[in-house]
């Protein structure tokens, strides 16, 4: 597997790591401070804490992991295509 292949797959990971994260807000009962949840949380808050500072939640409504996964998304796109014609 080459060094660009694994990097796009790395950032597949994260964002189903942050997909995952949101589903289980739908769940009331989730102790999130309890294992595996707070490895959960404080791993993909990394991602959604900046874009909470730029745009905050709208009462119960939290966009920010949308602007979260296109930065993110634009992110691998870049870095698959350096990579790629680097040969790597």
């Amino acid at each position: 597997m080459s060094v660009s292949i694994a990097i796009y797959k790395l950032f597949d990971l994260i964002m189903l790591l942050m997909i995952v994260k949101i589903f289980l807000t739908w769940i009331p009962n989730i102790n999130w401070y309890a294992q595996p949840f707070k490895t959960l949380n404080d791993f993909t808050e990394v991602f959604f804490a900046p874009f909470r500072k730029i745009l905050p939640p709208f009462g119960m409504l939290d966009l920010s992991p949308i602007l979260a996964f296109i930065v993110l998304r634009v992110v691998q796109v870049g870095i698959f295509k350096i990579t790629a014609s680097l040969g790597l």
